[in-house]
């Protein structure tokens, strides 16, 4: 009964909101555009999976697409098989909650990511499969992201307007802050999208989404490269604090035994 009762209010909204037709020429234009490319990527992505971690290459999903229609979305795999996911929805319940910036679970570091897949993730190469659910027409390539249905379910009814445009792969969040911006500043910018979407914003995305993608891609290398500096340990054994008092920058060491020395030198 209730699934009759959703069909008939998802075809009586079909009705009423439609899908331009440019956004779907733009998107089969684009996609046989960059397909030499985007085909032989794909395959040494593959081979690259396969070789590092045994199991399926590819990622399936259930998402929730336009007017809350559930939908497979595709990745490739970066996780390990049978990796846990409550860490994910807690973090993710964490953000919804909260109005700290968006930053990804990787950036904290995450044991579940198998090797060349935080490179994956960050240059957001793993989201390459999700073409074909853009030639199924249950994505675009410009939209809101495609969220979890444990996400949709705890949406205010006002954010729920995201979901009258088709998800994309990328979007005016993606290119307008993504992990600077808190859960309701990226709600804001999907419905901003969603109503006000035309073929040049959608072109504009576009362009503006390599750069983007390189900017992460740099500063989750930082981020790495910083991390495993904060972690190495002292050649010397010695653990060394500074503080600055009077225009002197005092270094603290305290060596093995734990007594301690005070060095001064000008700052």
């Amino acid at each position: 009964m209730n699934d009759s009762c959703n069909r008939k209010q998802f075809e009586s909204k079909v009705g009423s909101i439609q899908i331009p037709r440019w956004k779907r020429i733009l998107d089969v234009f684009l996609i046989l555009l960059v397909l030499p490319l985007a085909l032989p990527m794909a395959v040494f992505i593959g081979v690259l999976i396969m070789l590092v971690s045994p199991g399926p290459v590819l990622f399936r999903q259930e998402r929730v697409g336009f007017l809350g229609q559930r939908f497979m979305c595709l990745k490739f795999r970066t996780m390990y098989i049978r990796a846990e996911t409550a860490t994910h929805e807690g973090y993710l319940n964490q953000l919804m909650d909260s109005n700290a910036p968006m930053q990804k679970l990787d950036a904290r570091g995450d044991s579940r990511i198998i090797t060349f897949g935080l490179l994956l993730r960050s240059s957001g190469l793993d989201e390459l499969p999700q073409l074909i659910n853009v030639l199924r027409g249950e994505m675009s390539l410009v939209g809101p992201r495609p969220c979890l249905p444990y996400e949709s379910d705890k949406y205010l009814p006002w954010q729920r307007e995201r979901f009258n445009t088709l998800p994309g792969l990328t979007g005016l969040w993606q290119v307008g802050g993504k992990n600077q911006t808190t859960f309701n500043e990226m709600m804001q910018l999907d419905i901003r999208y969603t109503r006000n979407k035309t073929l040049w914003m959608d072109l504009l995305i576009i362009f503006k989404t390599l750069p983007v993608m390189i900017g992460q891609m740099l500063e989750s290398r930082l981020k790495k490269c910083a991390g495993n500096q904060s972690n190495a340990p002292s050649r010397t054994g010695i653990r060394t604090s500074s503080f600055a008092v009077n225009g002197i920058e005092r270094m603290s060491h305290k060596n093995q035994t734990g007594k301690f020395s005070v060095e001064t030198q000008p700052n």
